[in-house]
């Protein structure tokens, strides 16, 4: 049996009947704890999510039209409902405003499509001042037209509340996708991120205070966050004594103050939706471990830059697990009140909670005038990123700028947000104000040159892994990056981090299993179907299915990863994954049925056309092949993979000529891709115009520079006598 095009397909959740009437968590809160309730209502976490009403519209509906490229919106009100007409494809549809979401910088609007979904309306309302170019309408992709046939398309999935935003902004969130009727059934608690969307459920705390008529505060889930400052100091605080530059954590222990480790495991909670993550599960149980709920993404590309700066929107976690904050023992709540969620100070005062004023503060350290833009902590060590067109969010790896790293990898750097220059000139300030223009170590200048695709061989990314200079977040990365960098791994490169205490260490190590040979996967490997985390299970019984396994412990996690593929079935991504399963499980049937499943519920995720097509192949059923090849041009007609497939098939039909204009029109919708060029050079050759095939491999290189794409412009220039050509790619190597 012929194995199916594997496609890496994680997706990422974080961002119907739903009851009119829902539990008031802060209701039953409010008669022991006034203040804490008062500021949460205040909060983001209270707005996150609301009915349209009067009192929580923010966007004008007064009579307000806008329009982007091919889509008209009108905004209006209508026997007391916020309306919108929409035309788009030259069709005028009418719809109901049903939630908000958000409030700021922007708020959305959700519409009910049917089927139990909600879906965010393709404009948002920038809640900005107007002197600062808000108060107004705008669209959610303000650089692209984005059309009915598009999966950015408010109306796919990608847009869909239930799937992608609905467990971190509503409390008890149940997606509840039926994926026989294709449907969902969705149900929440609490409209919006109540108490105990972090505390839990606290029947038992509330019944115990009704009682006894006082709070208990054992029973808190966080025991920070509603004991007197006395209570606090009395359970650690951070100290700066004196000739410290930074404070560091103590508790009291025989009545004096002494370093400790602290336990910051409450931030599970926070990370939960405070990160770039796929589910395991269906909502979220604020108690749980995060590793028990969920699989992180790890600073991987395109959603980091190399050195590990925010890239694309991965709230939070990933950047802060980088952090000397995190390494340190600060958590979320040292800088953020826990109910407001606002900074506890603004400006400086907020850092110096622990750094020395004498020593961080004013013109000798920053360099720049006092109370100016350039003397602020923040714009220095955690510059803004712009993401959803108007939100700028900081990034929490409280990084150094380092220019000559963003000269190499093309990652941001902090002065140039101000200054009007280059790194070299910033290269040059740094050296002359402190005497170096980097703070870097051996191991995080390589473990730069390996995230930027610098050639290592095995033992030298090895060696990062180990490094313990790097953050945990860092080495794993590097180590889950493995299969992708060697041919092969053995039990003994992972065996030290299969048996780390560092979890995360450890999900890496499973998910570089891939790269281990069946006899060695077979070793200590097997260990981790029976990790602590799921995560961990998951990622380890995934690649071990048809190696004949047939343990408890195997079962267990083969569970749990049907579990979180299930869940996921409302997009294209889920029924793939599952679909990968039930064929290495022989489920050939099945199989085929979750990618048309696919096809069905996301029509314009290309994998699913691409995994089907080669399922057929694999069957001899070439004309289900081509049909299936055929139907994704005509959805995803800019797609360079499915022009590939459709050329590798003409090939075996031995239509060469129509191959070759396939993977010409590959190779002109995704000129980056070696593949694509060095398939259509070999086809050209194989038609007997080699010559013409030589001129596409230097065309190629213009685009991307690939060894193999070099090696073959000297086979094919030496085949045809052709000195110069071959010279022209021997000096490219």
């Amino acid at each position: 049996m012929s194995k199916l095009v594997i496609f890496i397909a994680v997706f990422f959740l974080f961002c119907l009947n739903i009851p009119a009437a829902y539990a008031a968590d802060e209701d039953n809160c409010v008669s022991c704890h006034a203040k804490q309730v008062n500021e949460w209502r205040a909060s983001d976490h209270s707005k996150a999510m609301n009915h349209a009403s009067e009192q929580t519209v923010i966007g004008n509906f007064n009579d307000i039209t806008t329009t982007h490229f091919s889509q008209t919106a009108h905004f209006y009100k209508r026997n007391g409902q916020f309306m919108v007409s929409l035309t788009e494809a030259n069709k005028t549809t009418n719809y109901t405003i049903s939630y908000v979401f958000g409030h700021f910088p922007l708020q959305q609007y959700l519409i009910e499509t049917g089927e139990g979904r909600l879906q965010v309306f393709p404009f948002a309302w920038d809640s900005r001042s107007k002197s600062n170019g808000g108060q107004r309408w705008y669209p959610n992709y303000q650089a692209e037209d984005i059309g009915e046939d598009d999966r950015l398309h408010w109306k796919q999935p990608m847009q869909n509340w239930n799937g992608m935003c609905a467990d971190c902004h509503s409390t008890g969130l149940k997606r509840n996708f039926d994926s026989e009727t294709l449907s969902f059934n969705s149900h929440f608690d609490t409209i919006n991120v109540s108490c105990v969307s972090c505390h839990g459920n606290m029947a038992q705390h509330t019944e115990s205070a009704k009682n006894k008529l006082t709070v208990d505060a054992s029973h808190n889930n966080y025991p920070h966050t509603n004991l007197s400052s006395e209570e606090q100091k009395a359970m650690g605080q951070w100290l700066l004594e004196k000739g410290d530059n930074i404070a560091s954590w103590k508790e009291l222990d025989n009545g004096e103050y002494k370093p400790a480790n602290r336990d910051n495991s409450f931030m599970d909670t926070c990370f939960g939706c405070h990160s770039l993550r796929s589910p395991l599960s269906d909502g979220i149980a604020p108690k749980e471990a995060y590793l028990d709920q969920f699989t992180p993404s790890l600073l991987i590309s395109p959603l980091y830059f190399a050195d590990g700066q925010i890239r694309e929107e991965v709230y939070i976690y990933g950047s802060f697990l980088q952090s000397r904050m995190y390494e340190a023992g600060v958590n979320c709540i040292d800088c953020h009140n826990p109910h407001t969620m606002k900074v506890k100070a603004e400006g400086n005062g907020l850092c110096l909670q622990c750094h020395s004023a004498d020593t961080y503060d004013g013109e000798k350290h920053t360099k720049h005038v006092s109370d100016s833009e350039g003397s602020q902590c923040v714009n220095c060590h955690m510059p803004t990123r712009t993401y959803m067109g108007v939100d700028a969010r900081r990034d929490h790896s409280f990084s150094i700028p380092t220019p000559h790293v963003s000269e190499k990898s093309g990652a941001p750097n902090a002065c140039l947000n101000c200054h009007d220059n280059d790194n070299k000139w910033v290269s040059t300030r740094l050296d002359n104000w402190y005497g170096r223009a980097s703070t870097l170590s051996n191991e995080e200048e390589r473990y730069v040159a390996f995230m930027h695709g610098e050639v290592m061989s095995k033992n030298e990314i090895l060696s990062l892994a180990h490094a313990k200079t790097l953050p945990v977040i860092k080495r794993a990365t590097v180590l889950s990056s493995l299969p992708t960098r060697v041919e092969v791994l053995s039990d003994r490169d992972l065996r030290t981090f299969i048996r780390n205490k560092e979890p995360l260490l450890r999900l890496a190590a499973a998910q570089a299993g891939s790269a281990l040979p069946t006899n060695e996967r077979l070793k200590s490997y097997l260990s981790l179907l029976n990790d602590k985390y799921k995560a961990v299970r998951v990622a380890a019984v995934s690649n071990l299915i048809g190696f004949g396994i047939n343990t408890a412990a195997f079962k267990t996690a083969l569970n749990e990863l049907n579990t979180s593929n299930d869940i996921a079935q409302w997009r294209g991504e889920g029924n793939l994954n599952q679909s990968l399963i039930e064929y290495q499980l022989g489920d050939i049937n099945k199989a085929e049925a979750l990618l048309k499943q696919g096809i069905k519920v996301d029509p314009y995720f290309v994998a699913n056309y691409i995994n089907l097509a080669e399922l057929y192949r694999s069957q001899n059923k070439a004309e289900l092949e081509k049909r299936t090849l055929e139907d994704a041009v005509k959805a995803v007609p800019n797609s360079d993979l499915v022009y590939y497939s459709l050329g590798m098939l003409n090939i075996r039909l031995q239509n060469k000529p129509t191959a070759v204009k396939l993977f010409k029109k590959a190779t002109e919708l995704a000129p980056t891709n070696a593949q694509n060029w060095y398939i259509y050079a070999l086809a050209l050759d194989n038609v007997g115009e080699t010559k013409k095939s030589i001129a596409v491999l230097k065309e190629s290189l213009s685009y991307v520079q690939d060894k193999s794409l070099i090696d073959l412009g000297m086979s094919l220039s030496q085949k045809l006598g052709d000195r110069e050509s071959f010279a022209y790619f021997r000096s490219k190597s």
